[in-house]
């Protein structure tokens, strides 16, 4: 098992904590796996193996429960007395009002409570009205480059990053030592479950040529400013009929079965939100790969992976727009603004230029950054340039 480290240090503040825990993300990510290593830090630290419940949902033996009732029964029947329990639900949307049960669970004085979901349902609707202000998320990604290099033991960066965007980062990909063709079956079987379990028959959708086109015309722009006309309108001139409403709601399926990320314009000088041309980005480059074939635009691939590690950092991401001109990411957290361009290199002196002057016109004092895969640390008047491995590696922090 590849050590998530970050996100097991957060289960581990929240041990005890009443609150429940919730683990976010697409399939095949490590949820469970990080569930699997939090289990084995209770039982290195003082927690006997009868004082853990588990049970995973997307296995056969533990979909035995019709309804909620039958769920809840079941686990307040395993409780010990004068104990606290650890209760692991993997997948538990999978329950009909689960979140009933769960409502049940959280106000006993002995129960500490983790659950996963593959889907932003479970953050949605019910459970957000049962359980608001109950419950803290921990949103899990793949592999980043980071943990892709360690658990690889690779010696190479550069190389390691190729292998990367092509690849992907989902953790079992470490045992199919670099075979292309079970590299690509077991992205086949992600997306498609994926596809098919949390969008297709989650949303009942009908016309799933649409929605495959749809998938394939964003994973093509990624880092490109799109809205859903723009979408419709492509589609549309291949003599098909598709409306508005139904690339809104194809997005929104996309986006809430964590397969995409959007991204919305924030106009610095106006200091609003804008509500048109938004980004999207991947969760993973490898399904890229899987989908369309030669990796291609390796500028956009860098700010995809730089906008992953960016969210894996827990910042709030936005697209910038200063007057008409586009910063990559304008990101925030409690230390305030930060503005980030992403450009493969800027050793040429036009690139440079062009990445430099929409950063120097902004006059607030927030650092500003170029990242590159430039091999190069410098300081242009106050900007910084730095390097992109150096970044995804944790040598340099912003």
């Amino acid at each position: 098992m590849i050590n998530r480290q970050q996100y097991l240090d957060f289960l581990i503040k929240l041990k005890d904590k009443k609150i429940i825990k919730v683990v976010t993300g697409i399939r095949r990510c490590g949820k469970s796996t990080l569930f699997e290593l939090y289990k084995k830090y209770l039982l290195d630290n003082g927690v006997k193996k009868d004082q853990i419940i588990n049970l995973n949902f997307e296995n056969p033996s533990d979909m035995k429960f019709s309804d909620w009732h039958e769920l809840y029964d079941y686990l307040e029947n395993k409780l010990l007395k004068n104990k606290m329990n650890y209760i692991f639900l993997d997948e538990v949307q999978i329950v009909s009002c689960f979140e009933k049960a769960i409502d049940g669970l959280f106000i006993k004085d002995n129960v500490d409570l983790y659950i996963t979901g593959s889907n932003s349902y479970m953050l949605s609707g019910e459970l957000a009205t049962y359980l608001t202000g109950r419950y803290m998320q921990i949103h899990m990604l793949p592999l980043s480059f980071k943990e892709y290099y360690e658990a690889n033991n690779c010696n190479n960066e550069l190389k390691a990053y190729q292998d990367y965007i092509e690849d992907g980062g989902f953790p079992y990909l470490i045992n199919l030592n670099n075979d292309k063709d079970l590299i690509r079956n077991y992205l086949d079987g992600i997306f498609n479950t994926v596809l098919i379990k949390d969008v297709i028959y989650r949303n009942n959708i009908k016309d799933v040529m649409i929605l495959d086109s749809t998938i394939k015309f964003i994973f093509d722009n990624i880092g490109n400013l799109v809205s859903t006309n723009k979408i419709t309108n492509a589609l549309n001139s291949n003599e098909r009929k598709i409306s508005v409403n139904t690339i809104e709601n194809y997005l929104s399926n996309l986006i809430d079965s964590y397969i995409i990320y959007k991204a919305t314009r924030y106009d610095i000088k106006g200091k609003e939100y804008l509500k048109t041309g938004d980004k999207y980005y991947l969760c993973d480059l490898g399904l890229r790969k899987y989908l369309l074939g030669e990796v291609r635009d390796n500028g956009s691939i860098l700010e995809n992976i730089i906008y992953l590690e960016l969210k894996r950092r827990n910042y709030e991401i936005y697209i910038g727009k200063y007057e008409n001109k586009e910063i990559d990411f304008v990101v925030k957290n409690n230390d305030g603004l930060k503005y980030i361009q992403v450009s493969l290199s800027v050793r040429d002196e036009e690139t440079l230029k062009r990445e430099l002057t929409p950063l120097e016109e902004i006059k607030d004092n927030y650092p500003k950054y170029i990242i590159t895969l430039d091999y190069d640390t410098l300081n242009h008047n106050g900007i910084k340039q730095i390097s992109a491995i150096d970044f995804l590696l944790g040598r340099i922090d912003i």
